[in-house]
């Protein structure tokens, strides 16, 4: 028998994983930035880099609805994309080293791939028997 592991939170997943710890790394290199860019591009690039696990707590949430589901990971994938824009602006500024830069964009790059992977295999997340309850208490029944 093959032993298979099911997420149940949305923290399971390891493209949520990855997603947080790239917006930690980006909060920390952005807080090298200069201060004249705290309210364009290092506000810019942090809420992008954080929407991209935001946006993939939201898709859990959502599985119920397959089509629901692969549109907010497709937003997320669009985060990601728009991270790495901010990075090749922050990079082009000369306030990123261009290894760091390549670093971040690796990163996520594959969670792009992981991304669109959960999203052309949408239906092993939204099945619709991990929805199933059985109530055993008696305290949801209604009582006739």
């Amino acid at each position: 028998m093959k032993n298979e592991r099911h997420a149940r939170s949305f923290r399971d997943l390891l493209v949520y994983r990855k997603a947080y710890e790239v917006a930690e790394k980006i909060f920390y290199v952005s807080k090298k930035f200069p201060k004249e860019e705290v309210y364009s591009l290092t506000d810019q690039i942090r809420r992008a880099s954080r929407s991209i696990g935001a946006q993939i707590a939201e898709a859990w949430g959502k599985r119920r609805y397959e089509k629901h589901f692969v549109s907010k990971l497709s937003d997320a994938d669009a985060e990601q994309m728009e991270t790495q824009h901010w990075l090749d602006m922050a990079a082009s500024c000369g306030y990123l080293p261009q290894e760091e830069k390549e670093v971040l964009e690796t990163h996520l790059k594959e969670i792009g791939r992981m991304l669109n992977a959960m999203m052309t295999k949408s239906h092993l997340f939204c099945r619709q028997d991990f929805f199933i309850v059985k109530e055993e208490s008696e305290a949801f029944l209604i009582d006739d």
